[in-house]
């Protein structure tokens, strides 16, 4: 079984930062990509940020040079630095991890994150 877990949600004012972990464990696995996404109060879900295999990145461009995506392979962790946020940034922030366990290795699968609150107080 492979565990996903977040943290590192809250409450900050505008201006403020935050940074946001992703962190999988069991079964061998072996983190390949990942993503943010996130989920605001109307419902509306955004691809926050992207990281693929070989490093590269990619933001929405509400986000672009006030968030930086980035991961850790030895651990199978991701992260989101968010700086400059913004009231607009409030949301449930969720983590998906493309990656194998022992039994699947030679393919990819996505794990989600259980999400993590961010709000940002104006």
């Amino acid at each position: 079984q492979v565990q996903v877990v977040e943290s590192g949600g809250g409450l900050v004012q505008a201006g403020g930062s935050l940074r946001l972990s992703c962190a999988a464990s069991g079964s061998g696995f072996l983190l390949n990509s990942g993503a943010w996404y996130r989920r605001t109060a109307e419902n509306a879900r955004e691809l926050v940020a992207s990281i693929l295999r070989l490093g590269s990145t990619s933001y929405a461009d509400s986000v672009k040079n006030r968030f930086t995506i980035s991961r850790e392979n030895e651990n199978n962790t991701l992260y989101l630095q968010m700086r400059s946020l913004r009231p607009e940034d409030r949301a449930v922030y969720y983590c998906i991890l493309y990656g194998s366990t022992w039994q699947e290795r030679g393919s990819v699968h996505p794990y989600w994150g259980q999400g993590t609150q961010v709000t940002v107080s104006s």
